[in-house]
């Protein structure tokens, strides 16, 4: 049996198809990835021997404006992202059984137009509930269309959801259909979300509510144990004194990381405590020469923040996941998209604190850090950590190839 598996996505969307390709193959699966040509990505998928087939534009040049901006803003990306993904899984789809994508609109609408030509399963994924259509949450503004103030009904949202979606990516994705002779759709949200879409979260941190529309398939979040060790030198800090707390806000361009760096290392120096600070697609760096600190690039997550005091982050789906599952307290300061949805999870759950706004200073970190630093705050996040389901990329490894032998005729003697 063959998987094709898509993202078009920073590495928080990426890594859990790393994390669902092992146990594909672990259970016989042939598998291959289409996802951006970023460095990282590469090499990530080659330590676990996936083949990749780079497609669309480097999502890190374009998240820190290294891409400069297309004359025809979003629309004119969304046409060259529909197209080089449709292309890309067209020829890398051969042999292959089920296409199973991720990330945004256009890409995964891309893959949805091959799966349609071909004949081929098709299954759409998301790593958090608020993408989805649902009564219990509005949905997330889309790009230069934000949400009405004035309405307050989240079915009403969503009705006006697939407006915007339409509004913002409809004429890219359906003038590159009829270029392949596929229909136009009115409704290409719910077209590319499918009535039965997958969500890859951890039941207790990111749930799927009832009753709902949808029949939503929650399989747990993918996640792949990660037996790298830490670099030396990283150890030797660690090991020189107490636990620091982390600091790092992955894909996020922040507007000014000189800033973020001197906030964030003073809020932490207040509480006494240590840091380390990952440098990120914002490039954060050390603000003097202080042994008390200590940058670091590319490192195994799960081995670090089981020995952090405290995670900082920006509330991503992945590394809220990964701080959840290693039981480590946190502060998300949300920047956008999801992250308001997991930085409000994470302080229901008593696990940590969500800063108010996207821009800290020293007084309101370090508020946040000092009510995720108490002994409560260690125990919950403990406790919640030892919930947390692992299983979840075998749940969906077993369910995919379930379906393709379910319809695989059956072999006469």
């Amino acid at each position: 049996m063959r998987v094709l598996l898509s993202a078009y996505d920073s590495r928080g969307g990426v890594e859990p198809l790393v994390g669902l390709a092992v146990r594909l193959r672990e259970l016989g699966a042939e598998v291959r990835m289409c996802a951006p040509p970023d460095e990282e990505f590469a090499k990530r998928l080659a330590v676990v021997g996936v083949e990749m087939v780079p497609t669309g534009q480097s999502v890190r040049d374009l998240v820190t404006g290294k891409t400069p901006p297309s004359p025809g803003g979003v629309p004119r990306r969304a046409a060259e992202l529909v197209a080089a993904f449709y292309d890309k899984v067209t020829a890398a789809a051969e042999g292959c059984d089920v296409l199973l994508a991720t990330g945004l609109v256009p890409a995964v609408a891309g893959v949805q137009a091959v799966a349609e030509k071909l004949s081929m399963r098709y299954v759409y994924v998301s790593y958090q509930p608020v993408s989805l259509p649902s009564p219990h949450h509005p949905p997330m503004p889309r790009p230069g269309r934000p949400l009405p103030s004035d309405v307050t009904d989240n079915q009403v949202l969503w009705d006006l959801d697939i407006l915007d979606a339409q509004a913002v990516f409809g004429e890219a994705i359906n003038t590159h259909r009829a270029s392949i002779g596929l229909p136009a759709v009115d409704n290409l949200r719910d077209h590319v979300f499918t009535d039965r879409p997958w969500l890859a979260t951890d039941p207790v941190l990111a749930p799927w509510q009832q009753p709902a529309d949808l029949d939503v398939v929650q399989t747990g979040a993918w996640v792949l144990p990660d037996e790298r060790p830490l670099p030396a030198d990283l150890v030797a800090f660690l090991d020189a004194g107490t636990a620091p707390v982390y600091v790092g806000f992955g894909s996020i361009p922040m507007r000014d990381p000189q800033d973020v760096a001197r906030t964030a290392i003073e809020a932490i120096r207040a509480q006494g405590r240590r840091a380390v600070l990952s440098r990120g697609w914002a490039d954060l760096a050390l603000i003097d020469d202080q042994d008390d600190c200590f940058v670091v690039g590319e490192v195994n997550h799960q081995a670090l923040f089981r020995r952090a005091a405290a995670v900082v982050h920006h509330g991503g789906a992945g590394t809220t996941t990964t701080a959840t599952w290693a039981g480590a307290p946190q502060v998300v300061v949300p920047q956008g998209a999801d992250q308001p949805y997991f930085a409000g999870r994470v302080a229901d759950l008593g696990i940590g604190a969500a800063h108010d706004g996207p821009t800290p200073t020293v007084e309101s970190l370090s508020v946040a850090l000092k009510a995720a630093l108490t002994p409560g705050t260690r125990a919950r996040a403990t406790a919640v950590a030892d919930t947390f389901r692992t299983d979840g990329a075998t749940v969906a490894a077993n369910l995919l190839l379930d379906a393709i032998g379910q319809e695989r005729p059956p072999v006469s003697a």
